[in-house]
């Protein structure tokens, strides 16, 4: 039936396959029985393998057993649900949290629940495709923004001035280039032409601000964002992801968010894995500085080679190729030299700028680093870069 169609993917160079990792998630893996350094992963600060989160999550097994057995709604909620949304509450400076099964259904759930028809979103250009499609289901008006054009924003908004609601969506990390949304100027814009603002601080959390809560206290704006989506399998290595915000907004979305109302809750022993990370988050500054200190030893060599990783700010250093063809040599390249990094390429990002997506992690070596920098050197000797 879709064998035309799987030809046609392949011959654009855009057919995807799933390659199986063998071992734990860590700065180096095993594929196919080899070992390899693994230089596309999220998990920014190396807790995927983090003992202290497997020791939390057996315990709540032991007790609690694995499935939750039904929706939150339902019979699924447990005490460590409830203390999960309490912790990220806590760790977010805000009234309360609500806690989702991933950051896709995060995004579809809280988007379609705060705007419908007769309301407006603005959404800028590079958002993720879970707030696209949330923003598809809410059935309100959309209007695109230009990346990151403040100017625009305003524009829009004035002109939105007979919308029931108005919405404001942004990541604040943009996933496949690594740069920063500017919080402070659209938090300005919301307050001025009274808007909700919706933060999505999936690759932030963990990673930026003084206490490691993300890109909204990296900007200075605390207290000042509406909702702020953040996720608990990236920086924090677990599963999941979450709501935060005023108790209103909490309360709401539990009665209108499909995706939540509709799902089988986490597992409990996730939800104690979660806590064990925020935890770890606050206390283990050194851990967030050497990630920054890989960041900048990784990326710096980079551009003294020439190597343009376009506007990144963050851990997410992307290596722009520009064709899809020439991104997957690169790609497979880097894997016979013992590096494990994926192309990227349409839909995901525009035809003409396929890359290849590397990051950092805390738990890299200078060593990795150094064996990552020597494998980009050698493929620009071949004329690969």
């Amino acid at each position: 039936m879709f064998e035309k169609d799987l030809a046609q993917l392949e011959q654009s160079h855009i057919l995807r396959r799933i390659r199986i990792v063998d071992s734990s998630v860590g700065a180096r893996v095993t594929i196919n029985g080899r070992e390899m350094l693994l230089l596309c992963s999220n998990d920014y600060l190396g807790l995927a393998n983090h003992p202290a989160l497997r020791q939390a999550a057996m315990r709540a097994m032991e007790r609690y057993g694995f499935g939750s057995g039904a929706s939150r709604l339902v019979s699924g909620t447990s005490p460590l649900h409830q203390a999960l949304e309490d912790r990220i509450a806590r760790f977010k400076g805000t009234e309360a949290a609500l806690v989702f099964n991933s950051g896709y259904a995060a995004n579809t759930g809280i988007i379609p629940a705060i705007a419908g028809l007769g309301d407006i979103i603005l959404s800028d250009s590079l958002n993720h495709a879970s707030i696209i499609d949330g923003c598809r289901l809410s059935r309100a008006e959309v209007k695109v923004y230009r990346h990151k054009d403040v100017g625009q924003v305003e524009t829009l908004l004035k002109n939105s001035l007979n919308a029931k609601r108005k919405l404001i969506v942004t990541d604040g990390v943009f996933s496949m280039d690594g740069d920063i949304a500017p919080i402070l100027d659209i938090v300005f814009l919301s307050e001025k032409y009274g808007a909700i603002l919706m933060v999505d601080d999936a690759h932030g959390v963990g990673v930026l601000g003084k206490t490691g809560t993300g890109t909204v206290e990296h900007a200075g704006g605390s207290g000042r964002v509406h909702i702020q989506m953040g996720t608990l399998g990236k920086a924090l290595g677990s599963c999941g992801a979450y709501a935060a915000g005023s108790r209103d907004l909490i309360n709401f979305l539990i009665n209108r968010a499909r995706s939540f109302i509709y799902s089988t809750a986490l597992p409990p022993s996730v939800c104690a894995a979660s806590i064990a990370a925020i935890d770890i988050v606050e206390q283990d500054l050194e851990r967030r500085d050497r990630l920054w200190r890989n960041r900048s030893q990784f990326i710096n060599g980079l551009r003294s080679i020439g190597i343009n990783t376009g506007n990144s700010e963050t851990p997410i250093i992307p290596i722009i190729i520009g064709d899809s063809g020439r991104a997957l040599k690169v790609a497979q390249r880097l894997f016979e030299y013992g590096i494990y990094a994926s192309a990227i390429r349409t839909p995901t990002v525009p035809a003409d700028a396929a890359r290849i997506r590397t990051t950092v992690t805390a738990a890299h070596t200078d060593d990795d680093i150094d064996t990552a920098l020597d494998a980009f050197k050698r493929l620009q000797r071949e004329g690969y870069l």
